[in-house]
């Protein structure tokens, strides 16, 4: 009886470890395979974060692209814009000097049709023509630079509209709606 006691205590240590040998062959079947879905999800994973990566580099570049050109188109008209209002200072201040030289003269038209006791007529006609209003003022020098002072402003003022438009214009070329 011992003998078979001993059989059955063999043949149960044998089933158990045949029980542990298969489950420690499970265990490491299932880790692999796990390991394997792992590594996929991880390959998944790092080529979707590379597409995303290569897409935003492409837009970065493209919007980098676009800052370029406009800082380029900006600098342009800027120039433009320095050089039209650079011209107009030295053409007013040749315009100013030639007033203070007496180089030049401004004038204005007289209102002629002012009534003279001549029942409207003009008192006289300008010469060599019979046109009426040809008469002429010359201004004073201070009061002619005034005025071209004032005209300077505008042409400034004029220059500035045109480089804000300019510059509007730009941006709906570059920032469209």
């Amino acid at each position: 009886m011992k003998l078979n006691a001993v059989k059955w205590g063999g043949a149960l240590l044998l089933i158990l470890c045949l029980m542990a040998g298969s489950a420690w062959a499970a265990w490491e079947w299932q880790a692999n395979a796990c390991g394997q879905q792992i590594a996929e999800q991880k390959a998944a994973h790092q080529t979707a974060l590379t597409d995303v990566a290569n897409a935003n580099s492409v837009l970065i570049l493209a919007e980098q692209n676009k800052r370029f050109a406009l800082e380029q188109w900006l600098a342009a008209s800027e120039k433009a814009h320095y050089r039209a209002l650079t011209d107009e200072k030295t053409k007013q201040a040749r315009l100013r000097d030639r007033l203070a030289t007496a180089d030049l003269r401004l004038s204005v038209l007289l209102d002629t049709t002012a009534t003279n006791d001549r029942d409207g007529m003009q008192a006289t006609t300008g010469p060599g023509g019979v046109v009426h209003g040809s008469r002429r003022a010359q201004l004073d020098r201070a009061h002619a630079q005034r005025i071209i002072g004032i005209t300077s402003d505008g042409d400034r003022g004029l220059i500035a509209l045109q480089a804000c438009q300019s510059y509007l214009e730009g941006q709906s070329r570059f920032h469209p709606k």
